[in-house]
């Protein structure tokens, strides 16, 4: 075995779990301890200041100016009294990761010494250099100016010994550099929108919220393992590696019991998460050697954003104390699952109506069943675009492979809402829904089973799963704002043009409730091809998808298309949620992401196959072709010949390995010398996904041919069966 690994799997046989320092109290003591929430505003602000600020974030105002010296000054109090010596304001670049530059408190006192200042000015705005951030083009090197301003609606927290205070990032023109602007017009535009709808059911509501429930997947690797492969350290998935001929396929690791070095990282994490007011709840093993999941419970969308990118955060930090390595890549092991971030979207009213539950009378199922066609119709209309918002290289390992959802969108609904979808369409008007039914398995001791009325479809990218939508299509490592921005701007969107019709039909002297069912019936007719229930993996699938004229593409720069089709760019204007620069600046950063994600892929790969594989391949070859020599030397030709026959075979079959990689990695980098002098960023991309990524899987192949020849002892690289396993 080779020195580096051998020490490497050594090391991770003798980690043992971290003990944990258990808080003496209980989670609703320390709950929010690092969150300045509305109870520290409460207590460190003057009432007058307290009042407007929870008066701006609940109704969606701007705080007025005059107010935030006074914010500033009891944050800092709090700040200081928790321990933090810098502040920040904390962003969400165009990199699917946060960004942060800190500055201390401290400030000249005229005196020759220093005061700790913290004022309204800093709280409200910063000037972070947008050159160096991906800006599609908006900010060149020599317009350095950008702006971060304070986003009242998601509260401060200390992270370490800084103040973070979440920000929207902005261009010196005022266009969007970052998730959390054009998500935040979003989601006003759909509780606008929302709110239009929702009052011909309750003319009293003033707000639709939407809400989301992300489930973060993720593995675990020992740390020590994970340096032993520069492939893990740089790129985040394994380049190369041939399956463990045990791993995912008894079934026996998903909901299993947790390894207790497992346990003592995810007791670590909730405890760190729950003082940052993250509400996480559910931990348990995924299906996958190595994979667990965690998830919260529901909050509003922007709060759950900013709470599921700080937990990456976290987890890198707390997993690096019990010798981990988190990986969050959406698929960092061929031939076993891989990990999504399902988002769990919702919409509910400020009076705690969920407008995708059923209720108890006629008025309340025909404002679910409205919601629901309004969604359908949405997803139907941009359905290209809301598969463009989760394509990227990493996610494109995973869709359609080992129960991650096809790259086609669909939504499942289930058989009673699918009955009663039907019966609109047929004329028929059917709004009573069944309660959930009892089932007995004949056992005594088992009480009765409560059964809903819809199954689970893993196979759907956007199911239907009783009182919300389960966006099962996102990728692990994703920023959720990508996916829900496009989702609750489309939704936005089409409520909008139903409010129009209704109130059109309406004052023209129409029966309110005719005006809905005559509306609905004809969404979820328009909106039909949208619906599928069966297997998505299914080739006929693929097939019918095209004849109903969904997004069938797979390549992702391609994909990207679907951000400036004209429906696209015209939805997104009439919501104001991203003007056409933005959405072509966005497109043009997302490009050459794809395409630096697999330029550093296909580097790291060529130089694993020429430096670390070819070497050891020809040293066995050299061993076996001495051994061959000796059996000719010592044992007449004849035996000779019979004791060699296999050796003798090996070596060709590794001689023609080896020359393929040779040959395709010397074309692979042929194919980036060309496509690296092309400037169009989406042509570039077009040929990184054509030219370059076929060799990478030409390469992968063959090197893995030759890890179940060459002695096991001398290879350099651990092995699958080694890095899937905690021990």
């Amino acid at each position: 075995m080779s020195t580096l690994r051998f020490k490497a799997v050594e090391q991770a046989m003798g980690r043992k779990a971290v003990s944990v320092a258990i808080p003496e109290e209980r989670p609703e003591v320390y709950y929010g301890k690092q969150v300045f929430n509305r109870q520290k505003m409460f207590e460190y602000l003057p009432k007058q200041t307290f009042d407007a600020l929870v008066d701006a974030i609940d109704n969606r105002k701007s705080l007025p100016r005059e107010y935030a010296d006074n914010v500033a000054q009891g944050m800092k109090q709090w700040a200081l009294e928790n321990g933090a010596r810098h502040y920040t304001h904390w962003f969400q670049p165009l990199t699917d990761g946060t960004a942060e530059k800190h500055d201390s408190f401290i400030e000249h006192d005229g005196k020759g010494g220093v005061i700790e200042k913290f004022t309204g000015k800093m709280l409200v705005q910063q000037e972070p250099d947008a050159s160096s951030f991906p800006s599609g083009g908006i900010r060149n090197t020599f317009e350095a100016r950008g702006y971060s301003a304070w986003d009242i609606s998601s509260p401060a927290f200390i992270l370490g010994e800084t103040l973070c205070i979440p920000t929207i990032f902005i261009s010196y023109t005022g266009e969007s550099l970052d998730y959390k602007t054009p998500l935040l017009r979003a989601l006003n535009a759909v509780d606008k929108a929302g709110t239009r709808v929702a009052r011909f059911f309750d003319p009293e509501v003033k707000h639709v919220n939407a809400y989301l429930g992300w489930e973060q997947e993720y593995f675990l690797v020992d740390e020590a393992l994970y340096f032993a492969r520069p492939d893990l350290a740089l790129t985040g998935r394994t380049l190369m590696g041939h399956e463990s001929a045990k791993n995912q396929q008894l079934e026996d690791h998903y909901f299993g019991a947790i390894p207790s070095r497992v346990e003592a990282f995810m007791l670590d994490l909730e405890i760190e998460a729950h003082k940052l007011g993250i509400p996480v709840k559910t931990r348990h093993n995924e299906v996958a050697p190595n994979q667990f999941e965690l998830a919260p419970i529901f909050e509003e969308v922007n709060l759950a954003n900013d709470h599921n990118l700080l937990i990456m955060s976290v987890m890198n930090e707390v997993g690096k104390r019990h010798n981990f390595r988190v990986l969050l890549h959406e698929k960092p092991f061929a031939g076993v699952n891989g990990s999504g971030k399902h988002n769990n979207w919702s919409l509910g009213t400020d009076k705690g109506v969920l407008l995708f539950s059923p209720g108890k009378t006629q008025k309340e199922n025909l404002q679910f069943i409205t919601f629901v066609a309004i969604v359908m119709a949405a997803v139907h209309k941009h359905n290209a675009l809301i598969k463009a918002s989760i394509a990227s290289a990493t996610n494109a390992h995973r869709l359609g492979a080992n129960e991650a959802p096809p790259a086609i969108i669909s939504i499942f609904t289930g058989d009673q809402l699918s009955h009663i979808l039907d019966d609109i369409k047929n004329g028929k008007v059917n709004l009573e829904l069944s309660d959930k039914e009892g089932m007995t398995v004949g056992v005594n001791q088992i009480p009765e089973i409560m059964i809903d009325s819809t199954d689970r479809n893993r196979t759907s990218p956007f199911a239907f799963v009783g009182n919300r939508f389960e966006f099962r299509a996102m990728g692990s490592s994703a920023n959720c704002a990508t996916a829900m921005l496009a989702l609750n701007a489309a939704v936005a969107d089409e409520l909008n043009i139903f409010a129009d019709k209704i109130q059109d039909r309406f004052e023209k002297g129409e029966d309110l409730n005719k005006a809905i069912l005559t509306e609905v019936k004809e969404l979820v007719e328009s909106s039909e091809a949208i619906h599928f229930d069966g297997n998505g993996y299914s080739d006929e699938w693929k097939e019918e998808a095209s004849k109903r004229g969904l997004d069938c593409e797979t390549s992702v720069p391609l994909i990207y298309d679907a951000y400036l089709s004209d429906s696209s760019k015209e939805m997104f204007n009439r919501t104001g949620v991203l003007s056409d620069v933005e959405l072509e600046a966005r497109n043009e950063v997302k490009w050459e992401m794809y395409t630096k994600k697999i330029q550093i892929e296909a580097r790291v790969l060529g130089d694993l196959a020429i430096n670390h594989i070819i070497p050891v391949a020809t040293r066995y070859q050299l061993t076996l072709l001495d051994n061959v020599r000796k059996m000719a030397e010592v044992f007449p030709k004849v035996d000779a010949d019979n004791f060699s026959a296999d050796d003798l075979v090996t070596i060709a079959k590794m001689a023609d390995h080896m020359k393929v990689i040779k040959q395709e990695v010397a074309a692979m980098v042929d194919a980036r010398r060309v496509a690296n002098k092309i400037k169009d960023e989406r042509k570039k991309a077009l040929v990184y996904h054509d030219e370059v990524l076929p060799h990478m899987d030409t390469i992968r192949y063959r090197i893995d041919k030759l890890e179940l020849m060459v002695d096991n002892e001398i290879w350099p690289l651990p092995k699958y069966r080694e890095l899937l396993f905690i021990r």
